[in-house]
């Protein structure tokens, strides 16, 4: 499906979107707690255009889930150390241990993509990550670890209309940054750098899944549903907790409440 020619979708209704999400948190509590009873280790790598609705993706799957089984791993630039390591090294540190969960808000294919556009590699560099990735990615699937990849598509009309969104409102403005901007100028040099990524990474171990994200909630709902169908998983859920009863008071007297500094109720 070509990014600028997609068909246009309606909007999900509200409700239905909501309990929809509600029930999916729910199964990826339970996919959470069987990765911990198993020793699983999942990779799952987010990448994609610029305001495709990566983001607000991974603050749903992770909205309900315990930050010390599933976590993100957002990267900053290399720093000029880093610049000088084996191009995978920074990312190997953040892959997980057993019984954990990590999203890689972008990831290794920032060099295929930003680095290759934007000429922050050289040839060389491009042409070896394009051979060195998919041997890369099929040693971690060796070593045991999960791997599902997805990459965010959108129209460019729908782009523009997210950043344009962005740029009006002051509290996400964060989120548009000098790269971004260049995406939309260099919109055809991204679209033959994925296609060319794409060409040498779709790979049978780790094959790439697309997301349509035109729709964001949409796109969230089908790439949760699809995760907890890559990952088979049984229901641990544990017996109904009883709330044990509070500690008798012994005599025991508290320091006197004005001694405490509160926060200024101002609500």
């Amino acid at each position: 499906m070509a990014e600028e020619k997609k068909t246009k979708k309606k909007k999900i209704d509200k409700a239905f979107y909501e309990a929809e999400l509600e029930s999916m948190q729910m199964e990826l509590v339970k996919l959470q707690e069987w990765v911990k009873h198993k020793g699983l280790k999942v990779v799952v790598v987010f990448e994609g255009r610029d305001a495709a609705g990566k983001g607000g993706s991974i603050k749903r799957i992770t909205e309900a889930l315990n930050p010390r089984v599933c976590r993100v791993a957002a990267l900053p630039a290399p720093t000029e150390r880093e610049k000088t390591q084996w191009y995978f090294q920074r990312y190997v540190e953040h892959l997980p241990s057993a019984g954990e969960i990590v999203l890689f808000d972008r990831s290794w294919y920032n060099r295929a993509g930003v680095e290759r556009v934007m000429g922050f590699c050289s040839d060389a560099e491009y042409h070896e990550f394009l051979r060195s990735c998919p041997e890369f990615e099929r040693m971690l699937v060796r070593s045991g670890i999960i791997l599902i990849k997805y990459w965010f598509s959108v129209s460019d009309e729908e782009q523009e209309k997210r950043f344009k969104d962005r740029i009006n409102r002051p509290h996400k403005r964060w989120k548009l940054s000098p790269m971004d901007l260049q995406s939309r100028t260099r919109w055809v040099e991204y679209s033959r750098a994925k296609d060319n990524m794409f060409m040498h990474t779709d790979i049978p171990e780790a094959p790439w899944y697309v997301v349509d994200g035109e729709v964001k909630k949409r796109a969230r709902l089908n790439v949760i549903s699809h995760l907890l169908s890559v990952i088979d998983y049984e229901d641990l859920t544990p017996e109904p907790i009883k709330l044990p009863p509070r500690q008798e008071d012994t005599g025991y007297v508290r320091p006197p409440i004005d001694t405490l500094t509160f926060v200024p109720e101002k609500y």
